[in-house]
């Protein structure tokens, strides 16, 4: 199974939400947004998910956004479980990536990865988009702001969903979960 797990604003934007500087592509100002709805409720849906037993497949801007930051924390439960955490890096220009438990892969060896164990997609829209067909579940993060410009998750796609549970947090934030029919 393969689920993609992605802080959202009301008008579909994914970029920049953990920190200011994260994505400035296309001079997007607005970085950092959804670090102030944070909630308990949160961390735990994406506990279920996210947990080092599910590899973690990323794109190679998402993965070098990661790999700069978790390794430098300090040590903690949340930055050990990526560093066991089997990493997938869909890229055809990534090289030596030094994050342990890293592994570079092409968009074409996913469909087996998947029939091998189950996969989390974070961030990665580029990734996502490419492989609309290949994506179980949903798990968005919906905020309660609309930011008005941004890359935005699902672009010009079409493709019908299946709410199978929303669950609403003290922050306004609406952990959805979809799947495909």
């Amino acid at each position: 199974m393969i689920t993609v797990i992605c802080n959202l604003s009301l008008d579909g934007v994914m970029q920049a939400p953990g920190r200011a500087d994260e994505d400035l592509r296309g001079d997007f100002a607005y970085g950092g947004w959804a670090a102030p709805y944070s909630a308990d409720a949160m961390g735990r849906v994406l506990g279920e998910r996210a947990g080092h037993e599910a590899g973690l497949l990323v794109g190679r801007e998402t993965y070098q956004a990661l790999a700069d930051f978790w390794p430098k924390q300090p040590p903690n439960p949340y930055t050990e479980a990526l560093d066991q955490q089997h990493k997938y890096v869909v890229s055809s220009t990534l090289r030596d990536p030094e994050w342990v438990n890293t592994h570079v892969i092409g968009i074409d060896d996913i469909k087996s990865l998947k029939a091998e164990q189950d996969l989390v997609i974070l961030g990665s829209g580029a990734l996502i988009r490419s492989i609309p067909e290949l994506i179980d579940e949903y798990i968005l993060l919906i905020h309660p702001l609309v930011l008005g410009t941004g890359l935005r998750l699902f672009g010009d796609t079409h493709q019908k969903l299946e709410l199978t549970e929303a669950i609403p947090t003290t922050t306004g934030v609406v952990i959805t979960k979809y799947r495909r029919p």
